[in-house]
């Protein structure tokens, strides 16, 4: 049950409307750069985004200078703009993910899981636009179920998840009842989708770009409980701004669930190096918990 909305939450909804509404009466390729100006120009430094986005870099890559810290910390606002118009634009953006190419090495495990009839679970991560991966693939013949986190605004939540869903459904809610939908969606040989790439401070503590990470490893778990197919996918923004490419890596070989997740951390990895102004460097990716900071010996950005 969602709280009352405070002032507070009146006023951002009031602005987040704003803008988006506003967005929406420009033409697709105007509102998705413009979106991702503001984002980038306004909000970011209001948020203290850059801030954040300097810290982890400077946490993984001590070697980077400071004007590629800048360039990347505005590269990375910018797509987090651009992905919130995209997922307000519905069927347009819905047919310009459509185009979008897909291949990788992981492409013909999936077809195969699919054709087969076998659960799929899929593990993507906050770059590009993940969701640019599920209007594609559920319009494709992999009908595919997805949690999302409710927002804390309740206001801009009940519109944000009216969005999402016009995009392709079904999604949950990350709570009770929403994952043991989610389960059961993939119990009955279905396709799933995870966004696996946060601190969960409850998680194991596993390694990412080297550094201690907390890694939820629900994923692992369910592929391994349901015999599912447990495979990486992108959807990575193209050079111009508004097509993705869709990248389906090497298929996770069944393990321990930490072994398996250790995999999903290196793959994301990877494709960071090659592509670092599409992840979301603004999370607080390698934050610990009160027991973890007592074994680690180098402090990690808050």
């Amino acid at each position: 049950m969602s709280r009352p909305a405070t002032f507070a939450d009146k006023v951002q909804n009031a602005f987040a409307r704003a803008v988006l509404g506003g967005a929406l009466l420009l033409p697709y390729r105007v509102r998705v750069a413009l979106v991702g100006r503001i984002v980038s120009r306004i909000v970011a430094p209001l948020a203290g985004w850059n801030r954040r986005v300097h810290r982890n870099l400077s946490y993984v890559y001590p070697e980077m200078t400071q004007s590629e810290q800048t360039r990347i910390a505005r590269a990375v606002t910018d797509n987090v703009g651009r992905t919130l118009i995209e997922i307000y634009s519905g069927e347009e953006f819905a047919t310009r993910a459509l185009t979008s190419e897909i291949g990788g090495p992981g492409l013909p495990a999936l077809q195969a899981a699919r054709d087969a009839g076998r659960p799929i679970v899929l593990v993507t991560a906050h770059m590009g636009n993940y969701d640019a991966v599920r209007s594609k693939l559920s319009r494709e013949g992999f009908p595919m179920a997805a949690l999302y986190r409710p927002m804390k605004n309740p206001l801009f939540h009940r519109h944000y998840l009216k969005a999402i869903s016009t995009i392709a459904e079904p999604v949950f809610p990350t709570d009770g009842r929403g994952i043991a939908a989610l389960i059961r969606h993939l119990k009955e040989g279905g396709i799933i989708g995870i966004v696996a790439d946060v601190a969960s401070r409850k998680a194991p503590l596993l390694t990412f770009f080297g550094k201690p990470a907390h890694t939820p490893i629900s994923a692992a778990e369910w592929a391994l409980k349901y015999d599912a197919a447990m495979i990486p996918v992108f959807g990575l923004r193209q050079p111009d701004g508004l097509i993705f490419r869709i990248h389906v890596a090497e298929p996770i070989g069944a393990d321990t669930p930490e072994v398996m997740m250790q995999g999903y951390n290196d793959t994301v990895e990877e494709i960071v190096r090659e592509v670092p102004e599409q992840w979301f460097w603004v999370h607080r990716r390698w934050k610990l918990s009160d027991e973890a900071k007592l074994t680690v010996t180098e402090r990690p950005p808050e």
